[in-house]
């Protein structure tokens, strides 16, 4: 398929084959495209879980108003920020930085005070929606892979993260769950699988400046 042809397959699948399972080739793909997906300043705010876990699953859907998806997919991937984001960050991306690039430090000292003078002057809870905001790219990201791979796939945003977190012990990670985004197989009798996409004429989503 064209990637144009992907993106009209992919749907929101609201049934998944819940005896289909991707393979580690499909799941080591997503990963990686998570993993390069883009963040501002390239700091990756972010983590993913990925649980294949059915039993872990099944003590989630509750507490996702009920949506089977979460269970019955091949795999359940948890987009999530790190709940007190802190300077540390910004100091580990430089050392990955000269790790990778060998870059002179004098090269990227102004930058790395930037970012540094960002955090410092940055409550926490601006620091948690701008990462918000890496994972909502993240998402929109691997859709787009899904989609490629012609590997199912519904993004979540209707869950309680509270409860998530505790059944996820995320708490002890520094983590705090955003999103969510089951993978895998659309059941045969998904009624949504062949429904039209609706979406406005491309004439009312586009503006042209020549």
């Amino acid at each position: 398929m064209t990637i144009l042809e992907s993106l009209k397959w992919r749907y929101a699948t609201k049934k998944f084959a819940s005896d289909n399972t991707l393979s580690e080739v499909q799941i080591q793909l997503l990963k990686e495209a998570f993993n390069l997906t883009a963040t501002s300043y390239g700091l990756q705010p972010i983590k993913m879980l990925v649980i294949q876990n059915r039993p872990l699953r099944e003590k989630l859907v509750p507490h996702a108003f009920g949506q089977r998806q979460v269970a019955d997919a091949s795999h359940l991937l948890v987009i999530c920020i790190h709940k007190n984001a802190s300077k540390e960050e910004v100091e580990n991306y430089f050392k990955l930085l000269k790790e990778v690039r060998n870059t002179p430090d004098e090269i990227v000292a102004g930058y790395k005070n930037d970012l540094l003078k960002l955090y410092e002057n940055s409550s926490s809870e601006a620091l948690r929606q701008a990462a918000k905001s890496q994972a909502y790219l993240a998402l929109g990201n691997l859709l787009t892979v899904c989609a490629s791979l012609q590997i199912d796939s519904c993004p979540m945003e209707g869950f309680n993260p509270v409860e998530f977190d505790k059944i996820l012990n995320l708490d002890a990670k520094n983590l705090q769950s955003v999103l969510l985004l089951p993978v895998g197989t659309r059941a045969s009798d998904d009624y949504m699988a062949s429904l039209k996409k609706v979406r406005k004429p491309l004439e009312d989503m586009i503006i042209d400046i020549p």
